[in-house]
């Protein structure tokens, strides 16, 4: 009779979701600030206020990264279509941005998964 083969298994699960959520972490910062310098290249400039006042932030705790523009005009400028801007600069500078920029905006965050993962 021959002797059926061992074999033993060590689950790590918990690492592998701790180093996959620091790669995703990572991940959205580097998208934070690639969408912001993306939106910078189109934001509507009067006086270059609404352009310096971007600004990134990421929840940890819920896996959220945000681009917002702080002055107390910066969504009127944003949604007013009809306004009239220099040359390559628009309204839905960041909506757009944010369209175009999608597969970018994934690919970043795979990538420092994958990376946080070897």
């Amino acid at each position: 009779m021959s002797r059926a083969a061992r074999t033993r298994v060590r689950w790590n699960g918990e690492q592998v979701l701790g180093r996959a959520r620091q790669g995703a972490l990572r991940g959205l910062l580097l998208v934070a600030e690639h969408l912001l310098t993306e939106s910078r290249k189109e934001v509507p400039i009067a006086e270059g206020t609404l352009e310096r006042s971007g600004a990134t932030s990421v929840d940890e705790a819920n896996l959220v990264a945000g681009v917002t523009y702080g002055t107390p005009y910066a969504a009127r400028v944003h949604e007013n279509m009809s306004a009239r801007h220099s040359p390559g600069r628009k309204a839905k500078c960041l909506e757009d941005s944010a369209n175009s920029e999608a597969g970018a905006i994934s690919e970043l965050i795979a990538a420092q998964v994958r990376r946080a993962l070897r």
